[in-house]
Parts: C-alpha cells; sequence; structure tokens
C-alpha cells in the first residue's frame, strides 16, 4: 500500500482565491519539503503573505499526514487485505467505529471547553468572575533548622526510601512532577507537531491572527489538498477517504514566566521571577502557589489544557485565560504541548537543549519552521555567549563558601566532593583574573583572547585536574546554583534593615546561575570557542567571556531529529552563507531552497546602484573616508537633489552611527540641514531606544501632512540599529530607501577576528567548500556580515502589492557582481547601474514621474 504524499497543486485552505503564482510555488515547495524530509531555506519577501502561506503548506501537510497516519494504522489493526474474509472487514468495521468514537468524543469535550470559555469571557465582562482566596494568612513559623532543609540538594535523599522498591519510587516520581495517577493512567493524544518558531513574542503575535484566516475547519472527509492521498485498489477492503475526517488546528502558545505569570504577588518581589517561581513550587499548603492545582485537583489543569487547545491564542490571549480561569497559564501551556497540532514559541524556547528539555519537547520527527530566520545565526552566537564580571565570580565563591560552612555536616559525601572542586575551580579563577588585571601588559592590551585549554592551564595544575562536565552536570542535577543563591537571599534579608527595602536585587539573576551556564559552556568542543578577558566600565574591572565561534552544533541537535526544519525570511541572502554556517556537515541531497519574487510589478520597484557623485568623483564610503568634509560635503549635494524628486517619505540609512553623527555636524554647520528642512521636514535616529516611539511619530504626521510650510520627510537611520528591522515603512513612509555606503563591522574587533581565524581554519581542513568566484572562507563571512544587514534595511520598504518605492545603493562597490549577487533576487533581477549621478537622477525623476501619472 503506496501512502506517499503527492503535491498539492491547489490548497483550498489557502483564504484568498487565487493566490499569487509565487505564493502556491512557495507552498508546493513546502509541502514536497516536509514530505521528502529536507532542511529548507524559503526567501520570501515582506508583503507576500510569507506567513500566511507557510502556516496553509505546513498545516495543509499536517492535515494530510493525519489522514495517511490513520488509514495506515486501520489498514495495520485489520490485517490482511481480503475482502472475502468477513472476520478480517468486521474487525476493520469495529476499529474504524472506535477511532471515529474516540475523536468524537475529543472534539466534544474541546468544544465544550471552548463554550465554557465564551462563558468566562461574558463572566468577565461582567465582572463576576470569583479570585481565588489569597492566602493572607501568615504562615505558621517554623523553626530555622527545619526550613533550611529546602536549601539541600535536589539529590540527597532521605534514610527512609532507601528501602523501597522501584516500583513505589516510580509511582513516587509521578506525584512529584504533579502527576496523579488516575491522570496518568488516562491514555493521552499524541501527534504529529509544527513548531512554529520566532525570534520575539511580537513576531509570533502575527501567527494566530493568519492561522485564523485558513479555511482549515472544513467538513469531514474533506482534505486540506487538492489531491488527497489515495488507496485504490491497494487501499484495505472498507476503508475510503471519507472515512477520515479532519479536525481543528490544536494550537498552544509557548512563553516565559514574565509573559505568562499571573501572580502579581509575586511579580513585586524582588528576586528573579523564574526563580522565585520555583522556589514556590517547592512550597506547601498556604505557601503554595494558588494559581497552581493541587494533586487532587489536577482536572483543573487538564480542563485549561482543553480550554487551550479549543481556540487558538496568542501569547497575550493565554494570559487572559488563565487569568479567568484563575490557573497558571505557563504551566497550563506545558501541559497542552502533548495534544498540540502547532506550537508556536521564541527562538530560545526552541534553540537551547535545556529549555526543550524543561518543557518536555521532544523534536523527533516534527516539522521545524524557524520565521525571521535572518537572526537565527545570531542568536545561536549569543545564546552560547556567557560572560562573567569580576565581581559576580566573587560574589559566588563567597556563597559557596558560605553555604559548605554552613550544611558540611548534613551533606552527603559525594556533594560535598562537588562543592569543593566548585569552590576550588572558582577561587583559582578568581585568582588567575586578578593576576591577569594586575599585569604590566594591561597598560597597553585591554583584552585578551585564549582557547578553552589555555585558560584551563593558566588556572594551576589543581583547577586543571576537575572535570567541569561531571561538576556542570552536578550543578544541574541537584539544582545547587539555586540552593545557594536562595539560602544567601535568606541570610542577607535577616541582616537588612526592615525599614529601608532592599531592592537591588529585583529581577537579577542569581550569580551562580550566571556562572553555571559560564562553566557549561567552557565543556564545548575546544575549537568551537574562545575565550576573552577584558577591563570594562569606569572602574575598569574584569570581565571574563566564552564566545561561541561556530553556531551549526547545538542547531545540529535540532536538525538530526526533526523530520523536516525550514528556515524562513523576508531576506535570506546569500543563502550561501546559510548553508556554510549551519549546513555544512549536512547530506547536500537534503538542502534545499526556494526564492521568490515580489507579488508587486516590476514598475513599482527602482533598484538603482549608483557609482559616482554630483562632481564626477568614485563613490566609495570606506571608514577612512567618512570623516572627509569634501566627501560629506557631495553626499550632502546628493541627498539634496534626491529630495527635489522624491515624494513624500526618503529614509536614508548610514552604515555607523560615527558617520552619522559627523555627517551631521559638518551639515549643520554649513547650513545643509537647513535647506533640506525647506523642503522636508528632518529627522535623525535617536540613540535612546526610549525615544524611537515619539520620532517615529513625529516622521509619519510629517510624512502625511503639512508641517512648517513643507510637506514630506527625510529620516536619516542607521543599518543594523534600532529602525533597520522589524519597523513598517509602507507606502508613503518610504518612497525611497537610500542606502549610504557599505557597514562593514569593525575588523579592529578582537572576537570578529577570532570568527574570521575560525572559518578560515575550517576551510583549511576541508569543512567548508569554496564555491567558484568566491573569496577565502574570512573574506566571505566579513562580506556576508555585511551584506546581511543591507538587506535588512532595504526590506523595509515595499510591504504589500500596490505598494512602491525606489531603492538607492550609494557605492561603487554596490555594482561589482559579488556584492551585486549578495542582494534578495527581486532586487538584484532588475537593478540599474549609473555610471553618472545625471544618469541616476534621470532614472529616479522618470520613476517618479510614471508613478504619479498612474496614481
Amino acid at each position: 500500500m503506496s501512502l506517499d504524499l503527492p503535491t498539492p497543486d491547489a490548497f483550498p485552505a489557502f483564504p484568498y482565491s487565487p493566490p499569487y503564482d509565487i505564493q502556491v510555488d512557495l507552498m508546493r515547495h513546502l509541502y514536497s519539503s516536509i514530505e521528502q524530509r529536507k532542511v529548507t531555506i524559503i526567501e520570501s519577501p515582506t508583503g507576500t503573505g510569507k506567513t500566511l502561506s507557510l502556516l496553509c503548506a505546513s498545516l495543509t501537510w499536517l492535515a494530510d499526514e493525519r489522514s495517511r497516519a490513520r488509514k495506515g494504522k486501520l489498514a495495520a489493526l485489520a490485517g490482511a487485505e481480503d475482502e472475502t474474509d468477513w472476520v478480517a472487514v468486521q474487525t476493520r468495521k469495529r476499529i474504524q467505529r472506535e477511532y471515529e468514537t474516540k475523536e468524537h468524543d475529543y472534539n466534544e469535550r474541546l468544544a465544550k471547553a471552548r463554550q465554557k470559555e465564551m462563558e468566562l469571557k461574558k463572566q468577565m465582562k461582567a465582572r463576576v468572575v470569583k479570585k481565588p482566596r489569597l492566602n493572607s494568612a501568615k504562615a505558621t513559623p517554623v523553626v530555622e533548622e527545619e526550613n533550611d532543609d529546602i536549601f539541600l540538594p535536589d539529590n540527597e535523599e532521605p534514610d527512609e526510601d532507601d528501602n523501597l522498591s522501584p516500583a513505589v519510587k516510580a509511582l513516587m516520581a509521578k506525584y512529584a512532577k504533579g502527576t496523579a495517577p488516575s491522570i496518568a493512567d488516562e491514555e493521552e493524544l499524541t501527534c504529529t507537531k509544527i513548531y512554529y518558531a520566532s525570534r520575539t513574542h511580537s513576531q509570533l503575535m502575527q501567527v494566530v491572527p493568519e492561522l485564523q484566516r485558513l479555511k482549515l475547519s472544513v467538513l469531514p472527509g474533506e482534505s486540506c489538498s487538492s489531491n488527497p492521498p489515495t488507496l485504490g485498489k491497494r487501499g484495505a477492503a472498507g476503508i475510503s477517504e471519507d472515512d477520515v475526517p479532519i479536525s481543528y488546528t490544536r494550537t498552544v502558545s509557548l512563553g516565559s514566566r514574565k509573559q505568562l505569570c499571573i501572580n502579581e504577588d509575586l511579580r513585586r518581589k524582588k528576586k528573579d521571577l523564574d526563580e522565585a517561581c520555583r522556589e514556590l513550587l517547592d512550597q506547601k499548603g498556604d505557601n503554595r502557589c494558588q494559581y497552581l492545582p493541587t494533586l487532587d485537583d489536577e482536572g483543573r489543569i487538564h480542563d485549561f489544557r482543553d480550554q487551550i487547545l479549543a481556540a487558538p491564542k496568542d501569547i497575550e490571549e493565554l494570559a487572559t485565560a488563565g487569568s479567568m480561569s484563575n490557573i497558571c497559564p505557563y504551566f497550563g501551556s506545558r501541559r497542552a504541548i502533548p495534544q498540540a497540532e502547532l506550537v508556536t514559541l521564541p527562538y530560545n524556547l526552541l534553540l537551547q537543549k535545556s529549555a526543550r528539555e524543561a518543557l518536555g519537547i521532544d523534536l523527533t520527527d516534527q516539522v521545524v519552521v524557524i520565521d525571521e530566520a535572518h537572526n537565527l545565526i545570531p542568536t545561536l552566537l549569543s545564546l552560547s555567549t556567557h560572560k562573567v564580571s569580576f565581581h559576580v565570580l566573587a560574589t559566588s565563591l563567597h556563597q559557596v563558601c558560605v553555604y559548605m560552612s554552613k550544611f558540611r555536616n548534613r551533606l552527603s559525601p559525594d556533594n560535598l566532593l562537588h562543592l569543593k572542586r566548585l569552590g576550588a575551580f572558582l577561587d583559582a579563577l578568581k585568582k588567575y583574573l586578578l593576576m591577569w588585571k594586575e599585569a604590566d601588559a594591561r597598560k597597553t592590551q585591554k583584552v585578551d583572547i585564549m582557547s578553552v585549554a589555555e585558560l584551563v592551564g593558566r588556572l594551576g595544575t589543581k583547577a586543571a585536574s576537575i572535570n567541569l562536565l561531571d561538576v556542570s552536570k552536578y550543578m544541574k542535577k541537584s539544582k545547587i546554583a539555586r540552593k545557594i543563591a536562595s539560602y544567601s537571599d535568606k541570610e542577607n534579608d535577616k541582616k537588612a534593615d526592615p525599614s529601608k527595602p532592599n531592592l537591588a536585587r529585583r529581577g537579577a539573576i542569581p550569580p551562580l546561575n550566571t556562572v553555571e551556564d559560564f562553566l557549561l559552556s567552557l565543556t564545548s568542543a575546544s575549537d568551537d570557542g574562545r575565550v576573552s578577558l577584558s577591563l570594562v566600565g569606569p572602574s575598569q574591572d574584569v570581565e571574563i567571556k566564552y564566545q561561541l565561534l561556530n553556531p551549526s552544533p547545538s542547531f545540529l541537535e535540532v536538525v538530526d531529529v526533526a523530520r523536516s526544519v525550514v528556515l524562513a525570511g523576508g531576506t535570506m541572502s546569500p543563502i550561501s552563507d546559510v548553508v556554510n554556517q549551519l549546513f555544512a556537515t549536512v547530506p547536500t541531497n537534503r538542502v534545499t531552497s526556494f526564492s521568490c519574487g515580489h507579488i508587486i510589478p516590476s514598475s513599482n520597484l527602482l533598484g538603482l546602484a549608483i557609482s559616482k557623485g554630483p562632481t564626477g568623483t568614485d563613490l566609495e564610503y570606506k571608514s577612512d573616508k567618512q570623516s572627509e568634509k569634501p566627501v560629506i560635503n557631495e553626499l550632502g549635494q546628493i541627498v539634496s537633489n534626491f529630495i527635489n524628486v522624491v515624494p513624500a517619505g526618503m529614509i536614508v540609512f548610514f552604515p555607523s552611527y560615527k558617520f552619522l553623527n559627523a555627517t551631521k555636524d559638518v551639515w549643520k554647520s554649513s547650513g545643509q540641514i537647513e535647506k533640506f528642512g525647506k523642503k522636508k521636514a528632518v529627522f535623525f535616529e535617536p540613540e535612546e531606544a526610549t525615544a524611537v516611539e515619539s520620532v517615529m511619530q513625529e516622521y509619519a504626521a510629517a510624512v502625511r501632512g503639512e508641517r512648517d510650510g513643507v510637506k514630506g520627510a527625510v529620516l536619516f537611520a542607521v543599518i543594523g540599529a534600532k529602525l533597520s528591522e522589524g519597523l513598517n515603512f509602507a507606502d508613503d513612509l518610504a518612497r525611497a530607501v537610500v542606502i549610504v555606503g557599505l557597514p562593514f563591522a569593525n575588523l579592529g574587533s578582537p572576537e570578529l577576528r577570532e570568527r574570521m581565524k575560525y572559518v578560515k581554519r575550517l576551510e583549511e581542513k576541508g569543512e567548508l567548500k569554496r564555491l567558484p568566484g568566491q573569496k577565502d572562507a574570512a573574506a566571505e563571512l566579513y562580506e556576508n556580515m555585511c551584506m546581511n544587514a543591507v538587506n535588512q534595511s532595504i526590506g523595509r520598504a515595499i510591504r504589500h502589492q500596490g505598494d512602491w518605492a525606489a531603492l538607492v545603493l550609494l557605492d561603487r562597490r554596490y555594482s561589482s557582481s559579488a556584492i551585486k549577487n549578495k542582494l534578495p533576487k527581486w532586487i538584484a533581477a532588475d537593478m540599474k547601474v549609473a555610471q553618472t549621478f545625471g544618469q541616476a537622477m534621470k532614472e529616479m525623476g522618470s520613476f517618479y514621474r510614471n508613478k504619479k501619472a498612474s496614481v
């Protein structure tokens, strides 16, 4: 029986009919990639319905996969395909009825949950929702010695458990995990899932509205694709396509405690929210969180799980649902994962193994879709980069020593041994940092970079003999960092003046937790990372940092087990860079890519590279020329010419704040900004994040209305800063986007130099392949980092089908094939190169006259 899923020719679940050709092509590519277990990189410009297409294709495949799986189970359970065997026929029918009954009962359960949620919303509006009774009475004071038991390591076993059988211990473990036997024995539905990840919660909040547009709630027997798999003559007798109903998509949004905690008393405490919540989980009776049901009341959290799955909710709606039901949405959402079909989550929860384990996420044979994936490589590197200040290190060592002194007689020999090793390593590291700071070399050399092996070797033979992997495993298993931090907080609170609340630690991560992350990073493959020591801040304190150089190992843990991995973004170019950095060891026949054009007609876009300025000199804004007054004055002439022809709003991106500020100073003194202001209102990107919103509001108002006798505005911003990503400059907000120069990173950065050396070593060992026409691996990495930033800034304009704009690249280097090939295809395909400034102005004038005539 062949159950391969053919790629659909059409997608009836897509809400708009007919979809654009590029949307159909994208959906067909994604569907086939998932079915064929591929890793694929998809580039789809903003405004092309990328999120909608990704959801439609992946959920269409999921519906067809669910149909295929049921047919396969029925066929396997029913036995041989012999219609003359009436016993087999009856068996198949009985099994089919059982499946239908189970699914009907489950859907009824979800329907009741939806109804209950509607009633809660009505009560909420009427303000008659009952809140749980708060534990206003103070907990009965306990003897300090008994209270200190909670600070012992988690792997300290009470003596009375030593004689318990494994079966009894397993039963106790079920209770420890918060699962009652009656519930645990109940068969829980699990299924294939789509894990949909993006960088931020604000980006993920766009997913649920797009999901709700899809026509997925089709009638039983219908498929979400136009040509579902058929069993034909080889199909199991008595089983037809109409026997397999399609159900609603069960969705859960995952987030952090910061987004989902509804315990306001806990949120107001001075401690880190995660640590405060974990501490509360260890409490009993009146000290337990009132929003987390007890073992005797597990039914409530299961009802809430059904409420979550009954209708898709974004992270804010999930928190509201928890408030209405008086149940913790953070733990409630975790309970919903096994039964969910679509799981939305931020990068860090997907990419970190520890986070996946904590959530119970198993990616084996699952589909992983990562949106806004142009951020993936920087995110992977940053998640595995950890730094520790000398103050944090010294505080952690002090806390470990105090803890050992207090609990020495109550710790098992194994715990005591591990803590002694931890203390010895921290002590050696502290002494080395002090010695490094006081060395004569610090007068000239403020940064020192070394391998992990070199660092450990400098700490002395005693520290070098300590197995950090064992120490890290112990810290994770025993949760000793949290225990020590909690005990230290308790002791500090005793010494504090009650009349002067100590707010210094509000929201702070416990010092030893930071050290734990750093120590774990030191156990990574030595060549994959580097350790840097530097003097930071006004007081020139020592900071030690582990920097990951290779983003692929942790991500390959996802790729190797998942059925399919999809990286999607509006600007994924240059795609070869993504393949080199993440998939160099993945078989080439498993890695595919897809880059689609834009939905706008070609007449709505002018891509223009300008090589020469008004004076006929070559335009080349390298760092050594960015402070030269003649260069800045000529740039002012260029912008002035653009202001004369570009209607409404114009964005001009500079490669750095330093260049922008230098230009601003020269233009102010020469009166150039005042000249700009006679034609368009002038705005500059603020360096403070808090001022961005107000600047954007003023800019938008100036674009749309009259201001000081002028209409329109020009906004000067910085590539890779606050305005180059995530903001929508649609329609009149950006009728031109101008990129000044190329934003190459500072080669003086020690971290950048180490990354370039690393990829160079990989190339020399044959682990990276150089394509024809490419530079060496280090130069390619450097250039690709630059072009990734450029492509993000370019993508701020052209946000929908009817939008139009000019994308102007000011620098002769943009005319080279090496740079041009790293632009998105939808821009590079029709990009024009103006060899003279007069030709450039002619192209721009013609473009805007044609758009004015067509409006």
